[in-house]
């Protein structure tokens, strides 16, 4: 029994080996960033270049916000385990751990949001929200994502993540070489990142709040944008299990558009959907247009 209690604690701090780890994780794309930055100044940049970064960006990025985050940690839609498989593989493209991690860690988040017990807490500071907390969380699977365990497509993705990982940057460097590396490989990589890391921080201090919620999370508009509709956080705290983020016609969630068009094709099914009733009851300010909100949601 005290084998099985120790065994559900975290441990209380990463290994230096670790947070060498993560540092490498974190300045080597940065580094890459500055020197893709003079290669750019130089005209030592090719549209081959742009278009690999822009392709893998949005590879990763849709895997992240549609495998990891709405599918993965928040049970929003079902589908296939191939298809499973392949979206958490184009979330592992984007070198931010493996999905029984990253999904975990979420979970806990929502379960402590704002609190001291939230990984990413804005309570220690937007610099610790955003890129801090990596080097002191320690994650606790066995606590809040136990049941990702018994699920074979995300024990058998998450074992060869780092595979999945070093896919996306060998297939940039084979295509267009060492520029290719740079720019589909690790300034794609710094830019997923931080844009991730912007809902952690950016989206729990600035922002607009349209739901009532017992955090501090908020809607923003640019990152909204750039991480594929991650940046509505107020809505998706408000409704986490909700597989669209974007609520209203003018907020845009490509991440919900992909869903509902999978969905069309039967890909995926039992796609979840908020009430309308639901949306009143949390919002802060009166509906004007109700029935146009309706036909939105649920579309």
């Amino acid at each position: 029994m005290a084998r099985a209690v120790a065994d559900t604690q975290p441990q209380l701090e990463k290994s230096m080996g670790v947070k060498l780890a993560v540092l490498t994780v974190v300045l080597v794309p940065f580094i890459a960033t500055i020197y893709a930055m003079t290669m750019l100044w130089q005209q030592y940049v090719s549209w081959l270049d742009v278009g690999l970064m822009f392709a893998l960006y949005v590879l990763s990025g849709l895997g992240i916000t549609v495998g990891f985050h709405r599918m993965l940690t928040h049970k929003s839609f079902e589908t296939s385990p191939p298809l499973k498989a392949a979206l958490m593989i184009m979330g592992c493209l984007a070198l931010e751990g493996d999905p029984m991690t990253w999904a975990s860690t979420h979970i806990q988040h929502h379960a402590h949001s704002d609190e001291e017990d939230d990984p990413h807490s804005p309570l220690e500071g937007l610099w610790h929200s955003h890129v801090g907390w990596l080097f002191t969380h320690t994650h606790n699977i066995n606590v809040y994502g136990s049941w990702l365990k018994r699920d074979k497509t995300v024990v058998w993705v998450s074992r060869y993540w780092f595979l999945w990982a070093g896919l996306g940057l060998l297939i940039p460097t084979l295509i267009a070489g060492w520029s290719g590396f740079i720019w589909g490989g690790l300034v794609r990589i710094f830019l997923t990142h931080h844009i991730t890391w912007s809902v952690n921080s950016i989206c729990h201090t600035f922002g607009r709040r349209d739901y009532n919620t017992r955090d501090a999370s908020r809607n923003n508009f640019i990152v909204g944008l750039l991480a594929f509709g991650e940046g509505w956080h107020n809505n998706h705290h408000a409704f986490p299990r909700s597989a669209f983020h974007g609520l209203r016609w003018y907020q845009v969630d490509i991440s919900g558009y992909l869903i509902r068009g999978l969905e069309r094709l039967g890909l995926v099914w039992n796609v979840f959907r908020i009430k309308p009733e639901d949306e009143r009851r949390r919002s802060l300010a009166p509906r004007v247009h109700e029935a146009a909100w309706d036909m939105d949601v649920q579309g």
